[in-house]
């Protein structure tokens, strides 16, 4: 008997990996197949089983209809369409507090997360919380702070209220700094970011009142973001960046503005807030020249101090980027939570700018009713625009007094004002406040001053669901709007199907950054950002062609729907009615009778 043989050894093969199909990839099939391309060829390209294809394409329609969240890339029964809607939402509240200066903790976005959810789940017919709980829990927001790249964020604890002992050892210290540097009030300066509700007013007006008369209607909240600056000793206003969420306003289209000409620095982003890039923009097109000829003209040393908050736009290591024309140029950061104590420009200098912008607005509409046939409705819905908006703006710039700046550094720096500077001065703004109430009782409107503070004290309000829903719906729809316009003029030397190929390619291009990029959350992070600001115009100018299209379809002419027989009479050559005489036999005498003929032929 011979030796027995070992059997070869198994080979251990590797584990094979599950490979997840992103949504944006299924959309992609589903497009390429909807155009012609067959199962068999798409299994091959994206190396899938035909089964997985065909399943994929059994689904189209409920795929096609998926909106995701931001970041999110594989569409699971886990993750309700409620959950969707409450990350979009909740990702425009961090937004709007980080725009504020405000740190938010893990347990703040986590309560906010399940306040949203709730009301999310009470619009929903039919639906409870018990149905579809959401916890918010450390998992889900470890992940949510993955896909969106959200910042500033502190782990534990709750944001810290108003810190007086902080503030007290940074006004030692900003003292000491600007007398060992030097620095006298008109090179000092401070910069802020508000928001502004433009079209908004008084809660008790019968405009207001009207609008929430109406079903699933909204009062018109439409928002912008303001950065402000002016200078200790009151006498220089920076021009201000106003950033708005639609780059070209119908407004503006229709009255042939030039933006390099208006009183305020036009930028604008989806989320009409202020960002690094933005902000350095204005650093460089705006401050650096007004300051820089502002202190030639004055005499003084070319250097200032410009004081800021902790806000995303400008964080702690912009000073390493204020080079070249910005060298001169120092920045000093107040500490986290001062900022109602100490920032000058949240000392009454933009509540009057807000009073002051108010005002002009009732003078506008007070004018106009009186002035012209339209009643203060039709010009509210009809005539009032961002255009001017920013007039308005202006004026109310322009009227900030310099007694406000002056005052706004008393707390912060108390000996760079002089006593004689706030003789008579009102915090208040008494005066502004009783010519809004008396222009808007003039125009038949039930106002008083607590209205007009109410008011005031609203653009700084903290977005609830139904704001937040009404805010994302306005960008969308002004978004929509702007494409269809000038952004379709100057894509339409790209043909549709260039588009098609060019997102084909980005498909593929994310595929692989995802599968094998080293660093995962920041590969994400760039790639969903690419996906926001740069794609997302290229799909929706497809999705406004195809709609254009079929709007097209749908208004057929009449005549485009004729008989082919009608046709064919109406663009006859005499040859062919002589052939379709003889063709069809008729009676000699009506051969040269064409109506007749064509009649005949056609009956």
């Amino acid at each position: 008997m011979g030796p027995k043989k070992t059997p070869p050894q198994a080979t251990i093969k590797p584990k094979k990996t599950l490979k997840k199909i992103t949504i944006e990839q299924k959309k992609e099939i589903i497009g390429k197949h909807e155009r012609g391309v067959r199962m068999c060829d798409l299994a091959s390209q994206y190396q899938y089983a035909k089964s997985t294809i065909a399943t994929i394409l059994k689904n189209k329609e409920a795929i096609k209809g998926a909106c995701v969240a931001k970041g999110v890339s594989v569409l699971s029964k886990q993750r309700s369409q409620a959950i969707e809607e409450v990350e979009k939402l909740l990702l425009i509240w961090i937004n709007e507090k980080q725009l504020a200066g405000d740190s938010v903790s893990e347990s703040i976005i986590a309560e906010k997360a399940r306040q949203l959810h709730s009301d999310i789940i009470k619009r929903q017919p039919g639906s409870s919380s018990s149905i579809d709980d959401f916890k918010a829990s450390h998992g889900w927001f470890e992940k949510f702070k993955g896909r969106t790249g959200i910042h500033s964020v502190i782990r534990h604890g709750e944001a810290a209220s108003s810190d007086n002992k902080a503030a007290e050892a940074y006004k030692e210290s900003f003292l000491k700094m600007v007398e060992e540097e030097g620095y006298v009030p008109h090179q000092v300066f401070n910069a802020d970011e508000t928001g502004l509700f433009w079209k908004k007013m008084p809660n008790r007006t019968f405009i207001t009142q009207e609008e929430k008369s109406v079903p699933g209607h909204k009062p018109m909240k439409d928002r912008l973001t303001l950065l402000m600056c002016a200078n200790a000793s009151g006498d220089c206003k920076i021009k201000p960046m106003l950033v708005y969420h639609s780059e070209n306003p119908r407004a503006f289209k229709k009255n042939q503005v030039v933006k390099s000409k208006l009183p305020v620095m036009w930028k604008s982003n989806t989320k009409a807030w202020v960002t690094r890039l933005l902000f350095m923009d204005w650093m460089h097109d705006v401050f650096a020249p007004s300051v820089r000829k502002y202190l030639e003209e004055k005499g003084l040393p070319v250097k200032c101090l410009l004081l800021l908050d902790n806000a995303p736009a400008h964080p702690p290591s912009l000073e390493e980027e204020l080079q070249g024309d910005l060298e001169f140029i120092k920045v000093k950061f107040l500490p986290p939570n001062t900022t109602p104590l100490l920032q000058p420009m949240d000392q009454q200098v933009i509540a009057s700018f807000k009073k002051l912008y108010t005002k002009a607005l009732f003078t506008r509409c007070f004018h106009v009713t009186n002035d012209t046939d339209l009643s203060l409705r039709d010009y509210w819905r009809d005539h009032f625009n961002v255009y001017h908006c920013v007039q308005l703006i202006e004026k109310a710039w322009h009227d900030v007094t310099f007694r406000t700046l002056k005052a706004a550094w008393k707390k912060l720096w108390p000996t760079c004002i002089l006593e004689r500077d706030l003789e008579g001065f009102d915090p208040r703004d008494s005066v502004v406040v009783n010519d809004i109430v008396s222009m808007g009782q003039n125009m038949g409107l039930q106002l008083d001053a607590d209205d007009v503070e109410e008011l005031v004290a609203d653009h700084n309000e903290v977005l609830n669901t139904e704001d937040l829903i009404r805010l994302q719906e306005e960008k969308q729809k002004e978004a929509i709007q702007e494409l269809s316009s000038e952004d379709e003029e100057e894509m339409a030397a790209a043909s549709s199907e260039s588009i098609k190929t060019m997102l084909a390619k980005w498909s593929d291009v994310q595929a692989f950054i995802e599968q094998y990029h080293s660093e995962k959350t920041v590969a994400m992070r760039i790639i969903n950002m690419m996906n926001d600001n740069v794609m997302l115009q290229f799909r929706k100018t497809l999705q406004l062609r195809k709609q254009q299209v079929s709007i097209k379809r749908f208004l057929v002419s009449k005549k485009d729907k004729e008989s082919p027989s009608k046709k064919q009479r109406r663009q006859a050559t005499p040859e062919d009615e002589q052939s379709l005489c003889k063709k069809h036999s008729l009676p000699a005498k009506l051969q040269g009778d064409t109506d007749a003929c064509m009649s005949d032929c056609v009956r």
